[in-house]
């Protein structure tokens, strides 16, 4: 990113799918029918019983903690609302190691924001800010950004750091090392190629999904191979960070940011800028469908990864943030609002998706279904028509394996009894999780 931009908040962008502030709306945006390219589409697949997902567990009851880890979760919560959710969701010690990771990142993610850091500052303290867990009494305080307590208050953190087990603080050290120095590297330049695209994207997304994985297997929650499997892990990541990127690109111009590949952008205009003006938007809409389906290739590694997960609390919070992105992405698809306002999935629509994602069959029919409606749309005109259509087969494939297949809607009587036993019991639970909606989508009239 060229130097005196405004850093990308990384952890904003990754692990949840919160919205970017509404620029304005074009008016008059008319509806144009597309003829439909390549074969008919797959016949959807076949309804079977769901499976019955796990309880959700409590949230985290803060009288049982210790004073600092009480003051973590209460930076954790004024941080991301929606992230806090899912992590108090978590099973076990997993909880508080996966909350401390996240206010470290924070943490680290705060000084690259911070634009009145001198860059000869800022770069030795990317470096080298791995180093401060294990210095009780570092801490910054002449950040000017809004979560800047939690580097003036790093001490609490670096604490409750030192007090997680050696198998957890060695994954978390270790990526905030490597995103520090890949975070530093992307301070002054731009991306230019798709390989520098998917570069930058490991460093602020695939590692905190490297990380993560590490972690679900250090808790014994999750086999050894989720954490070791990096590749799809990083695709993990990577399917999240690109679809906010593809989603964000008229806020990202309006703060003079710029994430779109040069490689690819540069095919359909001379400024990546050019994309949003009006009689661009024909070859900006073709140049986003092609960003699109450079995206979808990562979600076959996505449900394999999700399809190996045995712990519920750990598939729930893996699952959510997919399943949102791959709406999002159905949402982009061919639409030229995302070079003239705010794309958004309807919040209900997210609290479905949020209800629904429980389970590797039901995750694959949603999948499914969102891929459908990208081919839906495609229209026989676009260059990455053929390419598009390829990476839907290869989702279509993933989604279908050889016996039935879960529907989103087809309930079993155990799980519509169980459904309504929570529904009674856990009302402040659900509450919470529709709360948090609010981080994914913007509010307005579905």
């Amino acid at each position: 990113m060229a130097a005196g931009s405004r850093a990308v908040s990384v952890l904003r962008r990754t692990l949840t799918l919160s919205p970017p502030r509404k620029p304005p709306r074009a008016a008059g945006q008319r509806r144009v029918q597309q003829q439909r390219c390549g074969a008919p589409p797959a016949p959807p697949p076949a309804a079977a019983p769901r499976l019955q997902p796990a309880a959700p567990g409590p949230l985290c009851p803060q009288d049982s903690l210790g004073c600092g880890l009480r003051t973590c979760y209460r930076y954790l919560n004024q941080t991301s609302r929606s992230f806090a959710a899912v992590i108090q969701a978590l099973d076990g010690e997993l909880r508080h190691a996966v909350c401390i990771f996240y206010l470290v990142l924070r943490a680290l993610d705060t000084v690259e924001d911070d634009m009145s850091i001198p860059l000869d500052v800022k770069v030795p303290m990317l470096h080298e800010f791995h180093s401060h867990l294990y210095q009780p009494d570092w801490k910054y305080t002449e950040s000017k950004e809004k979560d800047r307590q939690v580097l003036e208050d790093f001490p609490t953190i670096s604490m409750e750091f030192r007090k997680l087990s050696k198998v957890y603080q060695d994954v978390i050290s270790d990526i905030c090392h490597k995103m520090g120095v890949g975070m530093a590297e992307f301070l002054e330049k731009k991306v230019d190629s798709q390989h520098e695209w998917d570069k930058y994207c490991h460093y602020v997304a695939g590692l905190v999904g490297i990380g993560l994985s590490r972690l679900f297997s250090a808790s014994e929650l999750e086999d050894s191979i989720v954490g070791q499997d990096t590749e799809l892990a990083n695709s993990m990541g990577l399917f999240l960070q690109k679809t906010n990127i593809i989603r964000d690109y008229l806020e990202d111009q309006m703060e003079g940011r710029e994430f779109w590949p040069r490689e690819v952008w540069s095919r359909y205009a001379k400024k990546l800028s050019d994309l949003a003006k009006p009689e661009n938007i024909d070859v900006a809409v073709q140049c986003l469908n092609e960003l699109i389906t450079n995206a979808l290739h990562h979600v076959p590694d996505v449900l394999t990864y999700l399809s190996r997960l045995k712990n519920q609390s750990v598939f729930n919070f893996c699952a959510i943030p997919q399943v949102m992105a791959i709406a999002t992405l159905a949402a982009c698809y061919n639409n030229q609002q995302v070079f003239r306002g705010v794309v958004k999935i309807r919040k209900g629509q997210a609290v479905t998706l949020m209800m629904d994602a429980t389970n590797i069959q039901a995750v694959k029919a949603i999948m499914y279904q969102y891929v459908e409606e990208i081919y839906q749309k495609m229209p026989s005109t676009d260059p990455s028509c053929r390419r598009t259509q390829q990476a839907i087969a290869a989702v279509r494939a993933a989604s279908l394996p050889a016996g039935p297949m879960a529907s989103r809607h087809h309930y079993s009587p155990i799980y519509l009894s169980c459904a309504m036993l929570l529904a009674a019991l856990s009302w402040q639970y659900l509450s919470t999780l529709s709360k948090a909606t609010e981080e994914y989508v913007q509010a307005g009239d579905n």
